[in-house]
């Protein structure tokens, strides 16, 4: 099944992962020696590999592992990153709110801890930057509720629709329900949670990357401010900021980290 919209939206198979898995390892590894390991020829390897590089996945992955090595960065975390876009694959139905998180960590906390590695003083603080990268993600989901039902995609928690009364049916018909509004505020204020605890994250930086996290920051919060705004329905209204709220919020990130 192809998963549209994500780093790498195409068709792989299991033994496709396993080729990247054995690469990432080793980004030298011999035809011969893969096959060995998932049971193909040396041929049938590079006929994958060749349509792997083809369609840009070994491209990007070849580069990320030699990063890695550079830098000795935390690529297992990929496995998550991987299990969550697998999700993503076919319809998304979220039960609890702990799924969400774990989710959340492979889609988007798998990458600031990457990224922590990368660009913190000192590099074992990745913890704020993972709490900020799950806040982006959630802000995300706040925002495109009516966007992810169309595309079967339901990140809401169902424990959170049923204590809030609310069902797919009230967004399937754009029906801001006070219980779906409800809902929306419970998001929200995790995601300024999150926020919070990794607001710690844009300490630990140069200043040229401060200067961008905190305008990417200033938007995203601008964004729970304006579904605060919209009372919270963004089922018949778009909490996407407008050009000059967006100028606004890009200018406040630039002051804040000045």
């Amino acid at each position: 099944m192809r998963c549209a919209g994500r780093l790498f939206p195409v068709l792989m198979d299991n033994i496709d992962r396993q080729i990247v898995a054995l690469l990432r390892q080793d980004a030298r590894r011999s035809f011969q020696s893969i096959g060995a390991h998932v049971s193909l020829s040396a041929p049938a390897v590079k006929r994958r590999v060749d349509r792997l590089e083809a369609e840009g996945v070994l491209r990007g992955y070849t580069a990320l592992v030699d990063a890695g090595r550079r830098h000795d960065l935390p690529l297992d975390e990929l496995d998550l990153y991987f299990e969550s876009m697998r999700i993503d694959c076919a319809p998304v139905r979220v039960q609890t709110w702990d799924e969400l998180q774990r989710y959340m960590r492979g889609s988007a906390g798998s990458v600031g801890r990457i990224l922590g590695t990368l660009l913190a003083e000192p590099e074992s603080a990745s913890d704020p930057f993972e709490s900020l990268a799950l806040a982006f993600q959630l802000t995300n989901f706040v925002r495109d509720v009516r966007e992810d039902w169309e595309l079967d995609r339901v990140y809401m928690p169902a424990e959170d629709l049923e204590r809030f009364g609310v069902s797919t049916a009230h967004i399937a018909g754009r029906e801001p329900t006070a219980g779906f509004r409800d809902l929306l505020a419970l998001q929200v204020e995790r995601a300024r949670q999150l926020f919070r605890e990794g607001e710690a994250a844009t300490e630990l930086v140069a200043p040229g990357v401060r200067r961008g996290m905190w305008m990417a920051r200033s938007v995203y919060e601008g964004t729970l401010d304006r579904t605060e705004r919209l009372g919270f329905d963004v089922l018949r209204h778009r909490a996407t900021l407008p050009p000059w709220e967006l100028a606004g919020a890009v200018a406040s990130g630039l002051r804040t980290s000045a």
